[in-house]
């Protein structure tokens, strides 16, 4: 492979000012290191301890410090610990708690720094290997085209400008520059199911072309789907649901739960269908329990969560 898609995905990048998310690892490096060659871009980097693997962590946050200091770029470190208190529901599954003190930590510097949003290095290979997993898991055809090259999260704007680029070519372009890196010694685990995954990969190179193929061919699904199912309100008559495809009836159970409370992490396709059976299925039972314990009912064709405190889904 050239230098030529690492250009074209770092010229993706708009002009202005941006946090750029940097573990200390590989592909952060390079991203941070290509990133930096635009005039046009102001940096912020932003790293997080997680606090998760002792000195390890705490030697990855004063790589990524001294990286910034010696490129004179401004830095935000800070430690979970720091971050967490903040949460107003910090999520029970660790993972998910971790990217939640990230996109908190990121939300905290961008608003601060009056900055566009922030900018994360994962790449094709990451891609893949989200898109194996959701199929390992059932996960619906919409949600196979994996991670978006830009999206916002709770109002906050992310951009991914290296999901076209391969793992080796971001290290090789370490390797050429001399530019050392953070190894973390757990991404070699088994105890985690993305790393089991990623040794899978590594195994049969040519499932990755075949999955990124795979995300890209549900994109265009996924874009359809997000424009064409419809929004229910807080009490919705079943008849929304009922007369329309199952992958539109699905993404409308999806969004309507969420407003609910739901957490997005939990709504597999499973629970989803659920909630469709139930508005469709006069011959079901009327009640349900959803994630997060919100209790649905359905009574005289309408739907509504029942332990009063529903929300406008607008």
């Amino acid at each position: 492979m050239t230098a030529g898609p690492l250009q074209s995905a770092i010229a993706q990048v708009p002009p202005g000012r941006w946090a750029v998310g940097v573990s200390g690892g590989a592909d952060s490096v390079a991203m941070l290191g290509l990133l930096r060659e635009r005039a046009d871009l102001q940096l912020v980097v932003v790293h997080l301890d997680h606090e998760t693997r002792g000195q390890a962590s705490t030697d990855d946050a004063s790589f990524v410090a001294s990286l910034a200091a010696g490129w004179k770029m401004p830095a935000v470190i800070a430690r979970r610990s720091e971050i967490q208190p903040g949460l107003a529901d910090p999520p029970a599954n660790a993972s998910a708690l971790y990217r939640a003190c990230r996109l908190a930590l990121f939300r905290k510097v961008v608003a601060e720094r009056q900055l566009q949003g922030v900018i994360l290095a994962h790449h094709a290979d990451d891609l893949a290997e989200t898109v194996l997993h959701r199929l390992l898991r059932g996960g619906a055809a919409t949600g196979l085209a994996g991670m978006a090259a830009s999206g916002t999260v709770g109002g906050l704007l992310i951009l991914r400008p290296m999901l076209a680029v391969r793992r080796e070519m971001l290290r090789q372009t370490l390797t050429e520059q001399g530019q050392p890196f953070r190894e973390d010694a757990s991404n070699a685990s088994d105890d985690y199911l993305r790393n089991r995954l990623r040794k899978i990969l590594l195994r049969f190179p040519d499932l990755v072309p075949e999955l990124l193929a795979l995300s890209k061919s549900t994109a265009a699904l996924r874009d359809w789907v997000l424009e064409n199912a419809p929004k229910l309100e807080a009490r919705f008559r079943v008849e929304r649901i009922c007369d329309i495809p199952p992958v539109l009836a699905r993404e409308s159970a999806r969004r309507w739960l969420v407003s609910q409370g739901a957490p997005a992490s939990e709504l597999s396709t499973k629970v989803l269908d659920r909630l469709v059976l139930l508005c469709t299925d006069a011959s079901t039972p009327p009640r349900g329990q959803f994630p997060c314990r919100i209790m649905v009912g359905r009574k005289g064709g309408w739907v509504e969560r029942l332990d009063g405190i529903s929300q406008s889904a607008g």
